[in-house]
């Protein structure tokens, strides 16, 4: 009598209790078949969860057990409910079951019958086999994903740990089994701890293991019950969500009022602050990487030399008094290290006095919030969309213009060479094809152009939503700046100011952030001081 082993797989955990394709379905089938064949089963080995095209052989503890077991001639046939059952990996799955084959173990499918490996053409149909049943997994990987993308785009939560600041809520919706499925809905509680995180960060400066401490000092808890990090954190802020849109892969879906706990112009004010605390993008940072420190413009500073980040430090000094005693006193200091390190060629300073530029910085922030004191704002948001739009609109036109003139001279110039192929025309076609080639440089060129003025002009009328509320910032710090705590102050000059540049003896200049620049430009009262960058 023949010693069977046999295996049962199911891929997700759901499969484990339903009817269709689980392991109790299978292990009766395979029972059945056995007793009929007159077999005995010696041993049942089950894969609960296991995914068979996403998963190798080789990470299947199951599989490699049945190995060692074939090895020691522990048994004669292995017995599934179908082939697939030992997985649907075109490339990996039919060399297994021919390795069974070729160590002495028959592998018998009740479906299917035996995979014998007699001839050429069994190792083909083998193979053929394993191919579609990869092809049935993509097919199905693909439509899922699909799904869950249309679901997404449509604002239904497919599933998942609930996002902080939510909670599911019965709604009364029904799948198309006709079970209750529950929906998202903003959590106050949570929610108000979400809009705080954002407001630390873009007014306190505070990075993502600052916001845990925060969190963990509120009693705050993670889905799994533990105590929150800054990789938490940093989770929380990149959410779209927190603006009401439900994203799944590259689906998004349209912002839903219901769930929306943040504005999009804070969520993407964030958003920039993180990508310049990157490290890969040092060079773009308009931002300090901490707010601890007492330097008001520390990573929006360079030196007007050599264009390198001033870095900031602490000089202690000490001094005695005429009674003897001993006074202790530091000043703060902008260090330009390629002078100072001799890194690189820089005429300027190694070092500058960091009270005298940030007071220099506060009078210029005084002088910009001066001249927004009576704007009338409608008025003014009005200009800057018209404004912004009708440039690019303008600039659009003319290269769509462009493009047509060079798509007429190409179609010109087709003819003329067809001519010079006859001997018809004047010009060579070495001449021809030269100037034909450089024409489609220029089309090319300008249809890249074309297509980054439709993406400008898109995100304009993206940010139209965010220029509003930005405004009103600008205009409450107008009103709070003076008031303000000192890490305050220190991310509103990081916001007002995209780069401030020193020179030698002191010599200053302030380039305002383009998002602000829009609000002043036209009545700013121009000093020497104060240089808005073009």
């Amino acid at each position: 009598m023949k010693r069977v082993y046999t295996l049962y797989r199911v891929s997700t955990v759901k499969q484990v209790d339903i009817i269709k394709d689980d392991i109790p379905m299978q292990r009766i089938a395979c029972h059945e078949f056995a007793e009929k064949m007159g077999w005995t089963i010696i041993k049942e080995k089950e894969e609960k969860g296991i995914s068979g095209f996403k998963v190798s052989a080789s990470k299947r503890d199951a599989i490699q057990e049945l190995k060692d077991a074939a090895l020691n001639q522990e048994f004669d046939i292995l017995l599934v409910f179908m082939f697939d059952r030992l997985g649907r990996i075109e490339n990996e799955t039919p060399f297994i079951l021919q390795w069974f084959a070729e160590h002495g173990v028959e592998v018998w499918s009740v479906n299917e019958g035996q995979q014998k490996f007699e001839q050429h053409v069994d190792k083909l149909m083998n193979y053929i086999r394993f191919w579609q049943a990869s092809g049935e997994s993509e097919k199905t990987s693909i439509r899922v994903k699909t799904r869950l993308q249309q679901m997404a785009s449509e604002g239904i939560f497919t599933g998942g740990r609930v996002p902080f600041g939510y909670k599911l809520v019965d709604k009364g919706r029904l799948n198309k089994k006709g079970q209750n499925v529950r929906d998202l809905e903003i959590c106050p509680e949570e929610a108000n701890i979400v809009s705080t995180l954002y407001d630390m960060v873009i007014e306190g400066g505070y990075g993502c293991h600052q916001l845990a401490a925060f969190m963990n000092k509120q009693g705050c808890k993670t889905r799994a019950g533990g105590e929150f990090k800054g990789s938490n954190v940093l989770r929380i802020l990149k959410n779209s969500l927190n603006r009401g849109v439900l994203s799944r892969g590259q689906a998004r879906s349209e912002p839903i009022p219901e769930l929306r706990i943040i504005s999009d112009a804070k969520f993407f004010r964030v958003a920039e602050i993180l990508e310049q605390r990157n490290g890969k993008n040092e060079e773009k940072r308009q931002i300090a990487l901490r707010n601890k420190g007492q330097a008001l413009l520390a990573g929006i500073i360079f030196c007007g030399h050599c264009g390198t980040h001033l870095a900031t430090s602490r000089e202690v000094k000490k001094h005695i008094l005429k009674d003897g005693t001993e006074h202790v006193y530091s000043t703060i200091r902008y260090i330009c290290y390629h002078k100072s390190r001799r890194l690189k060629d820089c005429d300027g300073q190694s070092v500058y006095n960091a009270q005298k530029i940030d007071e220099a910085a506060i009078q210029a922030i005084h002088q910009i919030f001066a001249s927004i004191t009576g704007c009338p704002e409608e008025e003014k948001i009005q200009q800057i969309h018209k404004r912004a739009l009708l440039d690019i609109q303008a600039r659009h036109h003319k290269v769509t213009e462009e493009i047509k003139k060079i798509q007429s001279k190409l179609s010109a110039l087709r003819t003329e060479i067809s001519n010079a192929i006859t001997g018809e025309s004047v010009y060579s076609k070495e001449d021809l094809a030269s100037a034909l080639q450089e024409l489609k440089e220029t089309l090319e060129n300008r249809e890249k152009e074309a297509e980054r003025l439709r993406e400008e002009e898109d995100d304009k009328k993206k940010l139209s939503e965010m220029i509003i509320p930005t405004y009103k910032q600008f205009r409450s710090w107008a009103i709070e700046f003076d008031e303000a705590s000192f890490e305050v102050k220190k991310m509103i000059a990081s916001q007002l100011f995209s780069r401030v540049t020193v020179y030698k003896n002191y010599k200053i200049t302030f380039e305002l952030n383009f998002t602000y620049r829009q609000f002043c430009e036209d009545w700013i009262d121009q000093t020497p001081l104060l240089k808005s960058s073009s």
